[in-house]
Parts: structure tokens; sequence; C-alpha cells
């Protein structure tokens, strides 16, 4: 088996393990299976392709950190589609949560620690994110309102804009309030699904974090329209919510992902 493969592949079996585990100890239900297992293939398959595309031999060290966190997040897919047929634990789906941002944290440390910093490893960790808040809102909705999902539909909207509109995939400048924005995002969602605070505040600070994502998707959109006239850049682009591992300074630059 290629070495680009195996990484995906051994993924794919650890998420297997975790389902199971959820499933002997928890009793995890039809829904949570199908949930689980269905975004551990197709995780493993964007992955592998991904890899292909950019030229990856095989994952480095951060890009194993990120792919561990991806397995709890598949862990909390799998015990959100199970909320909606039966009560999960909200101790361990608070737990399991809890874990997968703090690996947020981690990843980027180890590809600065190992000087393995790219772009596939960059977006990586950034699809990673967006799902887990996308899956967040998800789990949150059914007891925060409907209007909560667009807080995880934003980026996902942006990705579909970009499709029809060359001038939002130019390159973005860097910008640190994205990062701290994202992380606003992912621990509001994270109190509101713990059910710490009353409904009042819950909904507040649900809408005082849709209004952040709002104003900085909304600076980046005003800032690629001011600049849509000149000269777009090579192919690679930085989305709102941008990744937080810098590009290789001494590496070519490889494409992102799926």
């Amino acid at each position: 088996m290629p070495p680009v493969r195996l990484g995906p592949t051994i993924g794919l079996i650890v998420q297997v393990v975790l389902l199971a585990t959820l499933g002997v100890t928890l009793g995890l239900g039809q829904a949570g299976w199908i949930a689980g297992t269905g975004y551990a293939l197709a995780l493993t398959v964007l992955l592998t392709r991904a890899a292909h595309r950019a030229g990856i031999a095989r994952l480095g060290p951060a890009d194993k950190v990120t792919l561990a966190r991806a397995t709890l997040v598949g862990c909390v897919t799998a015990l959100t589609a199970d909320s909606f047929i039966r009560a999960v634990p909200v101790a361990l789906f608070t737990a399991i949560t809890i874990v997968a941002l703090v690996l947020d944290a981690v990843d980027g440390l180890v590809a600065r620690r190992t000087h393995s910093t790219s772009g596939f490893g960059g977006r990586f960790d950034m699809e990673v994110d967006a799902y887990l808040i996308g899956v967040l809102c998800v789990y949150v909705a059914p007891s925060a309102g409907l209007w909560v999902l667009a807080i995880g539909a934003m980026r996902y909207v942006y990705v579909a804009v970009s499709w029809v509109m060359p001038w939002t995939r130019r390159r973005l400048p860097p910008r640190y309030w994205r990062k701290v924005v994202a992380a606003v995002q992912a621990i509001v969602l994270l109190v509101v699904s713990a059910d710490v605070v009353g409904e009042p505040w819950e909904t507040a600070a649900l809408l005082i974090a849709l209004a952040l994502l709002t104003e900085s998707f909304g600076r980046d959109l005003i800032w690629l329209w001011r600049a849509r006239r000149t000269p777009l850049p090579k192919p690679g682009v930085d989305i709102p919510g941008a990744a937080k591992r810098p590009e290789p300074v001494k590496k070519p630059a490889q494409a992102g992902r799926v």
C-alpha cells in the first residue's frame, strides 16, 4: 500500500474502533452508526485524493494530530445524529468536543516545532474546524432555533459563491481577527451544547457569535471586491476563517484540499 494511503486508512480504522466503543458503552443507535461511518468513509476518500493532488507522500506529524482530531469529530457527528432519536450523554459529548478543540491548538504547535507547516496541512486543519462548527450548530439547533445553522453554513456558502465569482478566490492578507472569531464560534457552541447557562444568555451569545462571523466574512468580501480588478495570483486561495498554518517557505507550494 502506498504511504499516501496509509494515514487515511489508519484514520478509518481508528474511527470504526471509536464508534464501536461508543456502541458498546452507550448503545450507539443506527443513526449514529450511519452518520459516523459515512463521515469516516468520506474523510478517507477526500483526504487520500487531496494528498495525491498535493503530491504528499505521507502525512506529517501535525497532519497526524489533525487526523486524530478528525476521528473525534466523527464521534461528535455520530452522537449528534443519535441525539435526534434519543438523548445522548451531554457530559461525554462535551468532553469529546473539548479534546477535539484542544487538539486544534496542538497540531499548529507541532507543525511549527517540527518545521512541517504546509498548505495541505493548513487546509486540512481548516476543513476539520469548519465541519466541527457545522456539526455543533446542528446539535444545538433543535433547542436554540434553526437560525443557528447560519453559523455553520456561512463558510460553505462562501465556497459556493467562489465557484461562480472568480474575484472571491484571491489570496487574502493575513488577519489575526479571523482566528479570534473562529475561536469564539467554537467556544460559544460548546457552552450552548453543554447547557451550562440559561436560555436567554445562550441566545445572546449565539447572536453575538453570528454577528462577529458576519462581520469577519463581510470585511473579507469587501476587501476582495475592491481588489477584484488586479491580476489573480496563482492557484491556492485563502478562505475567510483562514488556515492556521502558514505556507512553507522552502518547499514548493502545495494544492489545497477538497
